[in-house]
């Protein structure tokens, strides 16, 4: 739906691209302009498109941006700092990235908006009727990592009003019930069994969850191990469970002694260690010439390195 303050280009590429001004920005975001401003000049973490008279217009891409920021700053990131990590985070996405056809992106637009929708009526026949008619069009990873998990990041960095917590709870409450179901329904006949761990306070319960669905397939059987799970008692889990892996899952940027305390940890186990999430992606370097391999954070990418560690694990 299109903004009363919104414009459209004809130029850069940017034919009929919806355009914010700063104001419908930092209402949509709860970043007031004052900070938008210093984030471009003193960081240059977002770049709008300028009118001829100098006007700041932001592309959605910006907003998404906007929130990414907002989302590493509320990991603890200073904001001097959040520049480099989202380069890097970028350029490993765009190494791993399908390409998305306009009508496929455009598509996945509409179904935001319906599920948009029908959180802010808190409706939830409605948003189980869009949930479906995704799952129907969609294979899960899209479903989840192109169209449900932007929207739920969204609303839960929005800071724009009254009742926008109440928003992100109810649709987080709603996918928790849903991806846990899928989850349990997935974990019936397979042969490989995975342990996923989250290292505390370094991600939210659904993230883990929607990991958890990415790393599974028919074969592999992903079993999720709830939050605050000491990091130290996992040899004791992993010892009675007898996994093929374990997968420690972080969202925070890795501490400088992260790489140590993996290999403090694989020394322990009797099972492989793998790392994911988007630490994983921020850590792969550092971890390079160790023995815990990177999943990284794209549900494509997570799946298949997993796939093709554990054949070779299997098969030594």
């Amino acid at each position: 739906m299109s903004h009363p303050d919104s414009t459209s280009l004809t130029h850069d590429g940017l034919d009929h691209e919806e355009l914010f001004p700063i104001r419908e920005v930092s209402r949509l975001t709860g970043i007031n302009p004052v900070t938008l401003r210093a984030w471009e000049r003193r960081y240059g973490l977002i770049q709008p498109t300028r009118t001829e008279s100098g006007h700041r217009l932001y592309s959605r891409a910006d907003i998404d941006e906007v929130r990414s920021i907002l989302g590493w700053i509320e990991r603890g990131v200073a904001v001097s700092k959040v520049g480099r990590i989202l380069a890097k985070s970028h350029s490993l996405k765009e190494q791993v990235a399908e390409p998305q056809a306009t009508g496929a992106a455009n598509d996945w637009a509409q179904c935001q908006a319906q599920i948009r929708q029908a959180v802010t009526a808190f409706d939830e026949r409605r948003l189980e009727q869009a949930y479906g008619q995704i799952f129907a069009s969609y294979p899960q990873v899209v479903v989840f990592q192109d169209i449900l998990m932007p929207v739920w990041q969204e609303l839960r960095v929005a800071h724009d009003g009254f009742g926008r917590v109440s928003e992100w709870l109810f649709l987080d409450g709603f996918l928790r019930a849903r991806v846990a179901q899928r989850l349990q329904r997935a974990r019936d006949q397979q042969e490989v069994s995975v342990v996923l761990a989250a290292i505390p306070g370094q991600c939210r319960e659904l993230e883990l969850l929607v990991a958890a669905l990415m790393l599974g397939t028919s074969e592999i059987a992903v079993s999720v191990l709830a939050l605050g799970q000491p990091v130290e008692e996992l040899s004791l889990v992993c010892e009675r469970m007898a996994p093929h892996a374990l997968v420690l899952f972080s969202n925070h940027p890795p501490a400088a002694d992260l790489p140590k305390r993996l290999a403090r940890l694989a020394m322990t186990l009797d099972c492989a260690l793998l790392f994911a999430g988007e630490a994983s992606d921020l850590a792969q370097d550092t971890l390079i010439h160790s023995q815990i391999a990177c999943l990284g954070s794209e549900g494509r990418l997570m799946r298949r390195r997993l796939q093709q560690y554990l054949a070779g694990h299997l098969d030594s």
